[in-house]
């Protein structure tokens, strides 16, 4: 039996995901719940699951930070984002993170269940190394600070959001993007997120 484990902080979206599932008929699935980044660590460890399903807003981590913060724990799991967060540059960034897939919460139960199922029927290819940030030029140029603040500029966060998930203050996340786009040459914030579509 295939073991799943579903990452998100609504409680109502982990119960319904798997009713769904009885109510369907997808009872050879095993699911593990957790509520935060760091439950699921946990069960991921005790449990190791064949499929991890990650929420992008959980109390303990926000965006893309998580799946990056998964995958540096365990770099062969085999996760996929599920979300509301559907812009395209979130999905590329996430898949270049290395997630297996992403499934918006918008779509219906059937094809939620179909793409859970597909995942769990394609064999895990070989782990694939887990870079920072896609590469683009200049990218070598900045800072480990810097690259954690484009990591949630892609990920779509505003510096204040970006302050208060690194600890810094507001002026020195302004003064960390203005120095990425000099660095990388571009000319607005839109601009910098085309550079790695």
């Amino acid at each position: 039996m295939a073991t799943v484990l579903v990452v998100d902080d609504h409680e109502m979206t982990r119960l319904g995901l798997r009713a769904c599932a009885q109510a369907m008929g997808r009872e050879c699935v095993q699911w593990l719940e957790a509520g935060t980044l760091a439950k699921a660590m946990a069960l991921y460890e005790a449990h190791r699951p064949d499929l991890v399903l990650l929420d992008l807003k959980l109390p303990d981590s926000l965006g893309l930070q998580g799946l990056r913060r998964f995958l540096a724990h365990f770099p062969d799991a085999r996760v996929a984002i599920f979300s509301a967060t559907e812009g395209a540059l979130v999905v590329e960034q996430a898949r270049a993170l290395g997630a297996l897939g992403f499934v918006p919460k918008s779509a219906s139960s059937a094809v939620i269940l179909d793409t859970v199922c597909g995942w769990l029927q394609h064999a895990p290819a070989e782990p694939a190394a887990q870079p920072a940030v896609p590469t683009a030029p200049g990218i070598e140029l900045l800072n480990p600070t810097q690259i954690r603040v484009l990591e949630r500029v892609l990920a779509g966060m505003s510096n204040q959001q970006i302050a208060d998930e690194l600890g810094l203050a507001l002026g020195t996340v302004k003064n960390a993007v203005s120095s990425i786009m000099l660095k990388l040459d571009a000319r607005s914030r839109l601009h910098l997120t085309s550079l790695f579509r």
